[in-house]
C-alpha cells in the first residue's frame, strides 16, 4: 500500500509529460491561475458586494434584492442604460462603415500605402486621457476651433454649446469615441482583407461581376468572421467606456452622457455606497453576454466555405 501512491502519482506525471492534452493543460495552469487571481475573483467579489450595502469603511450584510430593486425604480439608472445602448449602438455602426470604408481604400495599390496605415494608427496608440483632454478644448465653449471656424464662415453666430447641451454633449462623446476606435476597426479589417485570394476577384470580374457585385458576393462572406470578432470587441471596448465619458463630461450636464460604467463608478467611489455602484456593473453583464453570443454565432463558418454544396 505504502508504494501504491508513489507509482500512481509517477503515472499521473508521466501522462502529463507524454500526452498532448496533458502536456497542454500543465501550460494552460500558470494563465489559468493568473485569471483566477485577477479576473474571477474580482468579479465574483463584485457580485456578492451587489447583494450587500456594503459602503466604504463599512462592511455591509446580505440584503438580497434591494440593490437591483432600487434601480428598477431610478430614472438615472435607466437613463444611463439608454445613454450607454446610444452610446454603443451609434458608436459602433459609425466605427464599422467607416473603418471598413478606409480598409478598401488601404487595400487598394495607392502611394505612400505603407506610411498611410501606420499613420492611422495614432489616434488608437494615443493614451485615452490625453485625446480626451484635446476634444475638452477642441469642444470648449469659449475656444472651440471648430465654433470658431464656423463663425468666420458665417454658418453661425455664436459659439456651439458642444458639452453644456445634452444633445449637444451625447454627439460630442460618441464623435470622439469614432474617432478613437476607427483605427481599431480598419487595421483589423484591412488585415481579413489581405487574407481573400485575389484570383477570386480576377475571376469575378472576368465574368462580369461589377465592383459592388463582387464585395457583397465574395468580399463581404468571406470577411464576416473577421467581422464578428472585430465588432464584438469593438462593442465591448465602447459599452465599457470609462475614461473619454469621465475626462470629457463626468456624465454630464444632468446626467445626459452618464454611462452604466461612469454611474457605477460615481455612485461606489465618490458616493461611497460601494454595493449600489456593484449592482449597476453587475447589471451591465447581460449586454456584454449577448455580445459574446453575438461573437460566437458569428463565428460559426457557412457550409459552403467548409467545402459543403450547400
Amino acid at each position: 500500500m505504502a508504494g501504491a501512491a508513489p507509482t500512481r502519482l509517477s503515472s499521473i506525471y508521466g501522462w502529463l509529460l507524454e500526452s498532448k492534452n496533458g502536456l497542454g493543460l500543465l501550460f494552460m495552469l500558470p494563465a489559468a491561475a493568473f485569471l483566477l487571481c485577477f479576473l474571477t475573483y474580482p468579479l465574483g467579489l463584485g457580485v456578492w458586494l451587489g447583494f450587500t450595502d456594503t459602503k466604504i469603511g463599512r462592511s455591509g450584510i446580505f440584503i438580497g434584492l434591494e440593490n437591483y430593486e432600487w434601480l428598477f425604480d431610478d430614472p438615472i439608472f435607466w437613463l444611463s442604460v439608454y445613454n450607454t445602448l446610444l452610446y454603443t449602438t451609434v458608436a459602433s455602426v459609425l466605427k464599422f462603415g467607416l473603418g471598413l470604408w478606409l480598409a478598401l481604400i488601404l487595400n487598394q495599390h495607392l502611394p505612400f500605402k505603407n506610411f498611410f496605415r501606420a499613420i492611422i494608427l495614432l489616434p488608437w496608440v494615443v493614451p485615452t486621457v490625453l485625446s480626451a483632454l484635446a476634444f475638452w478644448w477642441i469642444y470648449d465653449s469659449q475656444f472651440s476651433i471648430i465654433s470658431y471656424v464656423l463663425m468666420n464662415l458665417g454658418l453661425i453666430s455664436e459659439p456651439i454649446n458642444f458639452l453644456g447641451d445634452p444633445n449637444n454633449a451625447r454627439a460630442s462623446v460618441i464623435a470622439a469615441n469614432v474617432w478613437r476606435g476607427i483605427p481599431f476597426v480598419a487595421i483589423s479589417l484591412l488585415a481579413g482583407l489581405q487574407t481573400i485570394p485575389q484570383s477570386l476577384n480576377e475571376a469575378a470580374a472576368l465574368d462580369g461581376a461589377t465592383p459592388w457585385q463582387r464585395f457583397t458576393k465574395i468580399t463581404l462572406p468571406l470577411l464576416s468572421p473577421i467581422i464578428a470578432v472585430v465588432m464584438t470587441f469593438s462593442v465591448l471596448f465602447t459599452f465599457t467606456d470609462f475614461q473619454l465619458i469621465y475626462v470629457l463630461t463626468r456624465g454630464g450636464p444632468v446626467n445626459a452622457t452618464h454611462l452604466m460604467a461612469t454611474l457605477s463608478f460615481q455612485r461606489a467611489i465618490p458616493g461611497g455606497q460601494l454595493g449600489e455602484g456593484a449592482a449597476i456593473a453587475v447589471a451591465m453583464i447581460p449586454f456584454l453576454l449577448a455580445a459574446i453570443l453575438f461573437s460566437f454565432f458569428g463565428l460559426q463558418r457557412r457550409k459552403w466555405q467548409q467545402g459543403a454544396s450547400d
